[in-house]
């Protein structure tokens, strides 16, 4: 089982509310890492990804990663119509919860 597999198993598995936790670390991590944030920063939930100083480049190398690491299409317009990561973490719930 590759890693991807492993992880998605896990997260299938979890109570939405669980998995809603999962995926908000995760999408927390990625986009900390993008934006060059230490760990322990705080990183709002509900401020446009453009207000953090995202670019269109880095939210596209983002939804890549996330894509790849949970096994799942993300569609741009739901990256760019709703632009924050507690839409982007309620989106990866559902679709996680839908597969």
């Amino acid at each position: 089982m590759s890693p991807v597999d492993s992880i998605n198993q896990r997260l299938r598995e979890l109570p939405r509310s669980e998995l809603s936790e999962e995926i908000e670390t995760i999408v927390l991590e990625k986009f900390k890492a993008v934006l060059l944030m230490d760990e322990s920063e705080d990183l709002p939930l509900d401020v446009s990804y453009f207000d953090l100083g995202l670019t269109s480049l880095r939210l596209t190398e983002i939804r890549q990663s996330l894509e790849q690491l949970l096994d799942l299409s993300i569609n741009v317009s739901v990256l760019f119509n709703e632009p924050t990561i507690a839409h982007l973490v309620d989106h990866l719930t559902q679709a996680i919860q839908e597969a």
